[in-house]
């Protein structure tokens, strides 16, 4: 499998391509990885170095990408952070041409914009465009629940709600909704789920809630879903592995005291997930 990954790049801790592309290759993906940032650290410092990458130079990467031929044996085109509103047209271009070189790739999109404890945290123009251009032509989303509520003009928190709203998402365009960070008030005390809808049905998963801040295991969780989901074809088996991986990831990195995620530290859980929480069926 072929993974085009158009995604921040940070040098210090995980978060973009930085947090996405090890667990993918760890699992047998070829990524590719395009960067549309190149920081010192992500940006929950407060202070940081380094440029956004115009959007022309990052156009003119995925051409370079093109003229080698790889197109046609990528499986999966895969975004995320978008630091400049010019970025949007080049995923979607991106998108475009590689689905007319293998018309069987989808489109993964990970419409960062914030969550429910911070709000949005990126600039005023990319959440419109996300809503309005860039996930319209998506066919796997990943939101967590504050962004979901975002993206359909609505506000998710029990179930019932919460499918409601990841139909508004089908209606947009894209056939495949991962929701994370679920958050619903009649939840068991000390937990957290995932919930993933399809065609085939919809499915939800609750996992221990660790007291801890991670930034990146959202880039996390929207690599290793698309890569299971494009192998498997199933939305549950999907699910079951990536909580797996994610919440053996987030207990390792708590359990050090650390800030950053400790991805390289967890190797293991991506490639050999414990497979220790089991989806419901919700639809």
């Amino acid at each position: 499998m072929k993974i085009l990954s158009i995604q921040s790049a940070v040098a210090y801790g995980h978060v973009g391509n930085s947090a996405a592309v090890f667990p993918l290759q760890r699992i047998g993906v070829e990524v590719l990885p395009v960067n549309t940032v190149n920081f010192s650290n992500h940006t929950g410092y407060g202070a940081w170095r380094g440029p956004l990458i115009a959007p022309d130079d990052v156009r003119a990467v995925i051409t370079g990408i093109e003229e080698r031929g790889v197109f046609p044996q990528i499986d999966a085109v895969l975004s995320g952070y978008q630091g400049g509103e010019g970025i949007g047209d080049v995923i979607i271009d991106a998108v475009a041409r590689v689905k007319s070189a293998n018309p069987s790739a989808v489109y993964a999109c990970d419409p960062v914009m914030g969550n429910a404890k911070s709000g949005c945290f990126v600039a005023p123009a990319i959440p419109v465009l996300l809503r309005e251009r860039v996930v319209p032509v998506a066919d796997i989303i990943t939101p967590n629940q504050f962004e979901l509520g975002f993206l359909t003009g609505t506000e998710p928190d029990t179930i019932d709600s919460t499918l409601e709203a990841v139909d508004a998402a089908h209606a947009m365009g894209p056939r495949t909704v991962l929701v994370t960070s679920v958050e619903r008030p009649d939840r068991e005390e000390g937990t957290i789920e995932m919930l993933v809808a399809d065609d085939s049905g919809a499915w939800i998963v609750q996992t221990p809630l660790l007291p801890m801040k991670a930034n990146g295991s959202g880039d996390v969780t929207a690599a290793l879903f698309t890569a299971h989901y494009v192998e498997t074809k199933d939305a549950a088996t999907a699910l079951a592995r990536t909580a797996s991986s994610v919440f053996g990831l987030l207990k390792r990195t708590f359990e050090s005291g650390e800030r950053e995620l400790q991805l390289v530290e967890s190797q293991e859980v991506y490639a050999n997930p414990a497979m220790g929480f089991t989806p419901r069926r919700i639809r």
